[in-house]
């Protein structure tokens, strides 16, 4: 904690004082995540989309008085505020970080690398946890703004931090050196991640290397050749630097630290002897894939450095669990919405899984069942004071503590502080005996626990009972996208996410939540009881319906959406329905004008009769002029959607010669924005790019959704039977089969049938055999050992694109999506 007049000496600039001796506990960059306004310095930072400066009014509002900005003009009619007015606020905030992490003398671990940093930080803190009360980068906080966030959550109960670093650009990294003033450095590996960039591997690297200009022991892995001869030019006998660290590099050649002798996986496991400063040790991993030996083994070389012995090491080793790296959203008990964080506990996840919890919005009633927190360096009474305090600040309504030391601490939390209920249980056995269904109803339940206490346990018994076919939605890949096509729109220009037809069947209020939440301008919707739904869900933003009806007239006025108007006809309808309503000034709408599609929307030869029209009509708001792009990913086509984007130009000027306002024009939709940057106008229109693809742009996005399902049964077919109806599976000759728990009535196309569809199991391809059938398909397992009864299987995903199948079945991948029928569970994870 600090005071601003503390602060004040650290940060230069031009400080305007209301209270000097105001008390600052937390630093915050997105307003969306205040808590505490009165203990919260916030740092107004430009960024290429969005700017700090503009959320000040509505901090202010809250309760905030603190603030760090570069644009006093906004602050103008604040009062009693301490301001500082710097030139760069994102830099101010990482000298605070700085200078607070100078102010703790203990061994700080910085890892970077291409991938893995993450899983290596948590597995480092699995191993370490016994010996060390650990600070640690929360998830993946690895940014320019991630790393001072994580580094300023040190306090005086840590003796070890460890955090990770990344970057996208040269220069980055001897930013976060600065803040994270590391002594021991792990690179974990390097790769393709982020290198548009970088000149090339080497040049990355040497940027990777900064972060470790100053440490005194540097840890990886001497069988990367391109990352070993880096480092022995920067750190070797020949260095330049004035301190040189110790090498501490493991591998199977001769000449490094710690040398594998000899590895065999089997079973799972990888049996690993090897050498390290004259001795051997035998050890085990609880992993036999290359990327998880190698991660486990980065640890393995920070154990050694603090003097583990073999039996601690495998000790340690054995705790290893695979990371759980995102929160897992899914639909619960009675309407209920499940949202399972439970891959670890400690004070600093809490905070963020608390954080999520307030982005859901479907019900007021927030449950939490929260394990004991293990090792966190506080006292008890400490401990579940500060937790009882994020329970009230977060307005849980219900608190249900598992585990001996949450139940001896029981008189911390008061009844009349959770309006739903406070019970404590001894463990998880003890509540699984205690509850049933009914208790718990229309509420949003997160689940919190340490890993002793197999929190999947509760997780199952609460979730909504469905069959074994799920959808994985990765709201991580669908944020990624966003951000990815909003760096490619000039600053100011808006954008209007489409969340129709399920939102491409990734599941709308779900996808709704997380864009409102990162601020996109509108959503769109084709029917309005999509937009009704969102409405109900507690969505606030615009809502655009492409194709409002007659009929639901008295619904888009009640549920305040905003339709598109694309004849005469419906305008006139549509201002008659608006007559009979109570809705008092002017109602907002969107007009459609039909450049080639010929779908809907006002003709060229139609436009002077709706000027006309708009010219004495005050009940309506006209909010925006839009067209359909019909060939926009077709180059052969360029000519005619020049001459479509040409004609919006034309039309778009006479209807803003009669408004009095200056509407919102847009035309582009995801490939529109991809290949004609000239027709983004006020806004974009984000479809099936947001869900990951864009031929133009395919490289860069992220796979958003996974079908998956479950093998039900394996059998043996003789050469000459036959699999499925009509008998059109024929075994050629003895094959071994697999039924998996999917039919066309879930989404899988029966023309996949007979060979034409694949799906991917254990690593592998495996042809459907026979016809699909509604509820279940047949698979080849001939060629794959070591199936079983309910092993996962990918129908499209990361292995087998929803393109793929698109391309077998002669559609689109929009066909393939919003085929996914809604009886098969969305299973939403994030970080």
């Amino acid at each position: 904690m600090y005071t601003i007049s503390e602060i004040q000496k650290v940060l230069k600039g031009t400080w305007t004082l209301a209270n000097p001796n105001s008390e600052i506990v937390h630093i915050l960059q997105d307003s969306r995540k205040l808590v505490e306004p009165s203990t919260t310095l916030f740092f107004a930072i430009v960024g290429e989309r969005l700017d700090g400066h503009e959320y000040l009014a509505e901090l202010y509002d809250k309760g905030l008085r603190n603030f760090v900005v570069q644009k006093e003009e906004y602050l103008k009619d604040f009062k009693d505020c301490n301001v500082l007015l710097t030139s760069d606020s994102r830099l101010a905030m990482q000298d605070l970080a700085a200078h607070h992490r100078r102010q703790f003398q203990i061994p700080v671990v910085a890892i970077t690398g291409s991938n893995g940093k993450t899983i290596v930080k948590e597995w480092c803190n699995q191993v370490l946890e016994d010996r060390f009360t650990i600070c640690r980068s929360p998830k993946s906080y690895n940014s320019q703004i991630g790393v001072p966030l994580s580094v300023w959550s040190l306090n005086e109960k840590h003796n070890l931090a460890i955090f990770e670093a990344g970057i996208s650009e040269p220069g980055e990294m001897s930013r976060l050196e600065k803040i994270i003033q590391a002594n021991i450095g792990i690179f974990t590996t390097i790769g393709s991640a982020h290198s548009e960039n970088f000149i090339s591997d080497s040049h990355k690297i040497k940027e990777k290397l900064n972060l470790f200009l100053r440490v005194d022991t540097l840890i990886f892995c001497a069988d990367i050749p391109s990352l070993n001869q880096n480092i022995s030019v920067i750190f070797g006998k020949n260095s330049a630097l004035a301190k040189v660290p110790k090498l501490l590099s493991w591998g199977k050649h001769e000449n490094v630290s710690i040398r594998i002798l000899e590895q065999e996986s089997q079973l799972g496991q990888t049996q690993i002897r090897l050498s390290y400063q004259n001795k051997e040790y035998k050890i085990v991993l609880p992993f036999a894939d290359y990327s998880s030996v190698q991660n486990a083994m980065h640890c393995v070389a920070l154990m050694l450095h603090f003097s583990y012995k073999e039996k601690e090491i495998n000790a340690r080793l054995k705790l290893l669990q695979r990371v759980a790296m995102r929160l897992e959203q899914k639909k619960g008990i009675n309407d209920s919405i499940l949202i399972n964080d439970s891959y670890n506990s400690d004070l600093d996840s809490l905070k963020i899984a608390l954080e999520f919890l307030q982005q859901q919005q479907q019900s007021q009633n927030k449950t939490l069942i929260l394990s004991d927190i293990l090792q966190s360096g506080m006292t008890g009474i400490d401990l579940y004071t500060e937790v009882n305090d994020l329970l009230l600040k977060n307005k849980i309504t219900r608190f249900i503590g598992i585990g001996p030391n949450l139940e001896r601490h029981a008189l911390l939390f008061r009844l009349e502080n959770f309006t739903r209920g406070l019970y404590f249980f001894e463990s998880t056995k003890a509540f699984l005996a205690s509850v049933s269904d009914d208790e718990f109803d229309k509420e949003t339940i997160l689940l919190k626990g340490a890993r002793k206490f197999e929190f999947e346990k509760i997780s199952a018994a609460l979730e909504e009972k469905a069959h074994a076919t799920i959808m994985e939605i990765d709201l991580n890949a669908l944020y990624h996208n966003l951000k990815f096509f909003s760096s490619k729109l000039k600053p100011g220009t808006k954008t209007m996410a489409m969340v129709k037809a399920f939102s491409y069947g990734a599941g709308s209020v779900e996808v709704a939540k997380l864009l409102e939440f990162n601020r996109v301008d509108y959503l769109g919707v084709a029917y309005a009881d999509e937009g009704i739904a969102l409405r109900k869900a507690g969505i606030t933003l615009p809502i655009l319906v492409l194709n409002p009806e007659e009929r639901s007239f008295n619904a888009i006025i009640k549920f305040q959406l905003e339709p598109e108007i694309y004849s005469l006809d419906l305008l006139h309808s549509f201002r008659e329905a608006l007559s009979f309503s109570s809705y008092e000034g002017k109602f907002p709408i969107h007009i459609d004008v039909d450049t080639g599609m010929k779908r809907l929307g006002f003709e060229k030869e139609e436009v002077p009769a709706l000027c006309d029209e708009l010219k004495n009509l005050d009940c309506f708001e006209v909010k925006s002029i839009f067209s359909h792009l019909a060939a926009s990913d077709e180059e052969g086509l360029d000519a005619f959607t020049e001459g479509q984007i040409a004609l919006f130009d034309q039309l778009s000027k006479q209807l803003m010669q009669v408004l009095p306002n200056k509407p919102l024009l847009h035309i582009a939709n995801s490939s529109g924005i991809s290949r004609f940057p000239k027709a983004h106008y006020d806004m974009v229109r984000l479809g099936i790019g947001l869900y990951g693809f864009n031929s133009e742009f395919q490289e860069h996005l992220q796979t958003v959704a996974r079908l998956k399902t479950k093998i039900s049964q394996i059998k043996k077919v003789a050469k000459g039977e036959s699999v499925g109806y009509g008998r059109k599976g024929k075994a050629k000759e003895d094959i071994t089969i697999a039924t998996i728990a999917i039919g066309y009535a879930d989404g899988l196309n029966r023309l996949l049938s007979n060979g034409l569809g694949e799906v991917f199991v254990k690593g592998k391809r495996a042809p459907i055999i026979g016809n699909v059938c509604m509820d279940m398909a047949m698979i080849d397992i001939t060629d794959i050992e070591g199936l079983e009864v309910g092993d996962l299987v990918e129908i499209f995903g990361d292995n087998i694109s929803a393109a793929e199948l698109a391309q077998k079945l002669n559609t689109i991948p929009y066909e393939v999506l919003t085929s996914v029928s809604e009886r098969v569970k969305r299973v939403f994870f994030m970080d």
